[in-house]
């Protein structure tokens, strides 16, 4: 007899995944898995190859601080090349999941992977009691007014470093400043509808 008609039975499925390359350091050429959530963007690897050229300077024994971590991309990119720590910090479960699956894989235990939303984490932090942070990665989901409060934030709970230097995406259009004054822009470039800003940050003491 034919099957047809034959009830579908619910198979269980993984998690679909997706893949980036890491391109420089001690996992260069290393792939890892990306869980493809609805507006995440991995950072393409042509601006990654420009940004840690930029990065060159400050990246060896950086503290780091991946937010909206996504992929993951910048903060194992800045693990591969001689960061001391990155702490990554994303609000979806399987995001979170994929990230400390691929610490394992690396065998890295020089990371964090916290699961919070960005905003909220940033306003639990205690000022004068947290980790300074040298290296900031920010790439938050585009048209949310996310990046301003994220800079204000960093300032106010005292994340930063003396000189620490902050890299954000934005989308293209937007034109409103989203740093405080004392942020000097160091480096800009536009692909497409992505901003790429680095920000050197003067020492406030």
């Amino acid at each position: 007899m034919g099957r047809r008609n034959a009830p579908r039975r619910n198979i269980p499925t993984t998690e679909k995944t997706s893949q980036l390359r890491i391109i420089g350091g001690e996992w260069r050429g290393r792939r890892v898995s990306f869980t493809p959530v609805p507006g995440l963007r991995p950072t393409p690897d042509r601006v990654r190859e420009t940004l840690f050229n930029w990065l060159q300077p400050y990246i060896a024994g950086a503290h780091c601080l991946d937010l909206f971590s996504g992929s993951g991309a910048l903060g194992l990119e800045a693990l591969s090349r001689g960061a001391e720590t990155v702490t990554f910090i994303d609000q979806e479960p399987s995001v979170v999941r994929q990230l400390r699956n691929n610490l394992q894989l690396l065998k890295c235990n020089k990371a964090e992977v916290v699961q919070d939303s960005v905003l909220n984490w940033l306003e639990n932090r205690c000022a004068g009691q947290e980790q300074q942070y040298d290296i900031i990665f920010m790439d938050p989901p585009f048209h949310k007014d996310l990046a301003a409060p994220c800079c204000e934030l960093l300032e106010r709970q005292g994340l930063l470093a003396a000189e620490a230097v902050i890299y954000v995406e934005t989308e293209s259009e937007l034109r409103d400043s989203i740093a405080p004054a004392h942020w000097h822009p160091h480096r800009q470039k536009e692909a497409g509808q992505v901003r790429y800003q680095l920000f050197i940050r003067e020492d406030q003491s």
